[in-house]
């Protein structure tokens, strides 16, 4: 990967050359005079800058190759954009050096202006917006969330967590019942029914906007389980809720997604119980990937929210006696030192 630096400086080359067409075309008038400041890093190799001249102002991605790909985000966007979602625009593209020129949705995301009081409504929204993303035909040349990628993803919390950060190996009992509530967990996902999941549907993938939200991140989308998005909304990695809170929202999205003719499970219980065991599916998959983003990736700072995870599964085990396993092999790793 070419140096940050030099690629910022092909970036801005790159941008001198599109922006002038781009004006002409939008009747945008001469290209103003401008700045190009960052306007957000993720846990990936992305970087977004924000290109602000007059009154205009657009947002570019820069996504290194080899270790980014940009085609898969180009094709969800124009998917997107025809279910009438508000996702970014592509407005140039260069996929051979992994330079994006975007619209910009706004300057706020969800995760900096949510709050006790704004959540129902700023919830209400993104619901909405997740149930049409939900409804979209399933036609689109995408990957399933199947057998072999449920298992990749839960392989990452042995892997990274449990070994590479912790220092412990497993024991071939603990390595056994690891197996098994592997199974349980991925048997329950490829039960449900199936939608399109986003994959990373929280607040820090969506913008205050308008319409209300403007949906982030989406290139990861798949075919996989319907409780997988909106346990991944309410079960944030930076933020959490009261259980009751997030309870009642779950019944709103599951009666709504009823009414809308999505293919939740018929009963409430059967639904959030499918959204339990997904949920420490995924929270397993994360605290993985935030070791692996710490010791490989030389970012620890996520690392600060594994507890927040850690609690996400301990209130699951307290109501699912049938992952009492789980329970008990995530309390052997507590009981050996660091």
């Amino acid at each position: 990967m070419l140096d940050e630096d030099v690629r910022l400086k092909l970036l801005e080359n790159w941008l001198d050359q599109q922006l002038p067409g781009l004006f002409a075309q939008q009747g945008w008038g001469a290209v103003p005079a401008a700045t190009l400041t960052s306007a957000s890093s993720d846990a990936s190799f992305r970087r977004y800058f924000r290109w602000q001249g007059a009154s205009h102002s657009l947002i570019v991605m820069d996504a290194p190759p080899p270790q980014e790909d940009c085609r898969p985000f180009v094709q969800m966007a124009q998917l997107l954009v025809e279910a009438g979602l508000n996702v970014p625009l592509i407005l140039a593209a260069d996929l051979e050096r992994g330079f994006l020129l975007l619209n910009d949705l706004g300057r706020q995301t969800y995760l900096e202006v949510i709050s006790e009081g704004n959540a129902d409504v700023l919830f209400a929204d993104a619901m909405q917006a997740l149930l049409a993303f939900q409804q979209l035909p399933m036609d689109a040349p995408l990957p399933s969330y199947d057998d072999a990628l449920l298992r990749r993803e839960l392989q990452l919390f042995p892997e990274w967590f449990v070994q590479r950060h912790l220092g412990i190996e497993f024991s071939v009992a603990q390595q056994a019942a690891w197996q098994r509530c592997s199974q349980l967990l991925i048997d329950s996902a490829l039960a449900q029914p199936k939608v399109l999941v986003h994959r990373d549907y929280m607040p820090r993938n969506l913008m205050l906007s308008e319409p209300n939200p403007g949906v982030l991140d989406f290139q990861d989308a798949v075919y996989g389980p319907v409780t997988y998005d909106v346990t991944c909304l309410f079960k944030d990695a930076f933020l959490s809720w009261p259980e009751a809170r997030v309870r009642s929202w779950l019944e709103q999205y599951w009666q709504q997604a009823r009414d809308a003719g999505v293919p939740v499970q018929p009963a409430l219980d059967e639904f959030l119980r499918a959204s339990d065991l997904m949920g420490v599916q995924r929270h397993l998959k994360v605290i993985g990937i935030f070791a692996r983003i710490c010791h490989r990736d030389g970012k620890p700072k996520y690392l600060g929210d594994v507890p927040r995870f850690f609690s996400y599964i301990e209130a699951v085990l307290a109501r699912r006696p049938e992952l009492a396993e789980l329970a008990d092999l995530l309390a052997s790793l507590q009981r050996k030192p660091a």
